[in-house]
């Protein structure tokens, strides 16, 4: 950091809506060149204290300052005025303009009435050094460009103003992991410059990688923060829920029963590479691999949304390639990873999501009871710890973790047998990731569903899952116990492939 004055100062922030405390008494100190942290899980608060530094919400009571000045804005133009700039998870980009057109909507330099492409050419080019961008075309559709060059772009376009604070909202969650790391050197850099970044993630690699200091909200207060190299992981989960966590994964020990799906060489049009496995009912097979290597690719050729070339699929008695419909059918169900466009339909209710594959079993005569849909949906919400209003309310209303919640729950009430799980807990709070694996082990070991869990975390995987695969290259290679394989081994094969599998 390059000095210790304040640059964001919140004193003793509080808003209400209605009977619902969303800040009690909010505190956060944010210096000049540093990058800080801000944790806690879904409903602690953060979203109404970032919407409050923005100008959408007008705090009941407390102050925010930023260097010494009070920041009360009424609008978040007059919050990017005083030099506030939030990136949200969603970004906030025209696809169909161009990067220089993105980078100065409505501040586009001119020639009399006239756009000056020249000198908007030439301010672009140096807005996008300051990211580290200066090889992209200013001239090139956004709709073009990588999630990663996006983002960067959206930044950029947020230091074309004089920015004081740079806040940050889950900044990495449509990034691959190749693009993690750029990102948070370019923030460093950043920092080094003088601005304040603020940094919202549940990602805790990320924030002890990048972050200087952190604050943790819980229920609506602060209630701890301090420097990154002061705590560990645990700590801060700790701080995050209110209780000391000796044990965030649940593994119950495995009893493996008969074969529910077996898979031989099958072959997808690019991803996989004839692959091979066994998934009995009443285990966790993990699946690890790098970002490209097929994961996703698998559980989409055995769930029938992408073909299968060649090689071999059986379900329980079923053989060869079925559509998603007929899975569903044989009790196979998908968790997506892309939650927002794949896994659930954000605009409907709670029950329409929860009963959309199995409608048919639900209809008397070709009609629908609505009042029992929901009436039922709120028994499976409730049996797996959905936090909601009524079955009837917009899902898109709902936290990450409640959604994923939801989402996981429509597999229940399919009664699945066979359970794909692409990035379970992908964006949710450790809170309610904790929830998920119970649930998980629940299924696995208690209601003897055989589930196949795809993730990019290793440490979720050796503490979930009875058996890892790695899928390397296309190459799915033989699963092992458990209790055979660390992260050392596991990060071999998925970069060496066949040639690690005798590694330990």
């Amino acid at each position: 950091m390059i000095a210790a004055a304040s640059r964001l100062c919140v004193r003793a922030l509080r808003k209400r809506f209605g009977p619902t405390v969303a800040l009690d008494g909010v505190n956060l100190d944010v210096k000049r060149g540093e990058v800080h942290a801000l944790v806690g899980e879904n409903g602690a608060g953060k979203s109404t204290l970032l919407k409050a530094l923005a100008g959408v919400h007008m705090a009941d009571a407390g102050s925010m300052e930023i260097d010494g000045l009070m920041h009360m804005p009424v609008d978040p133009a007059e919050a990017a005025e005083a030099g506030l700039a939030i990136i949200h998870q969603e970004l906030a980009l025209a696809p169909h303009l161009t990067i220089a057109e993105n980078l100065f909507l409505g501040r586009e330099p001119r020639r009399g009435w006239l756009v000056d492409r020249v000198a908007l050419r030439e301010q672009s080019l140096k807005a996008l050094a300051r990211v580290g961008r200066e090889h992209l075309d200013p001239d090139r559709l956004v709709a073009a460009l990588s999630p990663a060059d996006k983002q960067l772009v959206e930044i950029a376009r947020a230091l074309t103003q004089e920015v004081r604070v740079l806040v940050l909202d889950e900044p990495t969650s449509s990034l691959t992991q190749a693009d993690v790391g750029p990102l948070l050197q370019r923030l460093r850099e950043l920092a080094s410059t003088g601005v304040a970044v603020v940094y919202v993630s549940h990602v805790f690699e990320e924030l002890f990688a990048v972050a200087d200091r952190y604050t943790v909200m819980r229920d609506g207060e602060t209630v701890a923060t301090g420097a990154m190299h002061d705590i560990d992981h645990d700590g801060l989960v700790a701080a995050m829920v209110g209780r000391n966590v000796e044990q965030l994964y649940h593994r119950t020990p495995c009893d493996p029963g008969e074969v529910a799906l077996e898979l031989h060489g099958m072959t997808g049009q690019e991803l996989p590479v004839a692959a091979s496995l066994t998934l009995h009912r009443g285990e966790v097979l993990g699946v690890a691999g790098l970002v490209g290597a097929g994961r996703t690719e698998l559980l989409r050729c055995i769930f029938g949304l992408e073909d299968v070339v060649s090689g071999k699929v059986s379900v329980a008695n079923y053989d060869g390639w079925c559509s998603p419909r007929e899975r569903w059918q044989q009790g196979v169900g998908l968790l997506s990873e892309d939650r927002k466009h794949e896994g659930l339909s954000l605009t409907q209710s709670l029950a329409d999501n929860l009963w959309l594959p199995c409608l048919s079993r639900r209809s008397n005569r070709g009609f629908l009871s609505g009042a029992s849909l929901e009436q039922d949906a709120r028994a499976w919400l409730e049996r797996v710890g959905v936090k909601f209003r009524d079955a009837g309310q917009a899902i898109q209303e709902l936290s990450g973790g409640n959604q994923q919640k939801v989402a996981l729950a429509r597999l229940l009430a399919a009664d699945c047998d066979v359970l794909l799980l692409d990035e379970p807990t992908r964006g949710v709070d450790v809170g309610a990731k904790a929830e998920i694996y119970k649930m998980i082990d629940k299924l696995a070991h208690q209601q003897n569903k055989a589930v196949l869990v795809v993730s990019s975390y290793l440490p979720e995987l050796l503490g979930l899952a009875d058996r890892i695969a790695v899928v390397a290259r296309g190459d799915v290679l033989p699963a092992r116990p458990v209790a055979e394989v660390d992260e050392h081994s596991l990060l071999t094969q998925m970069t060496v492939g066949r040639l690690a599998e005798g590694v330990a």
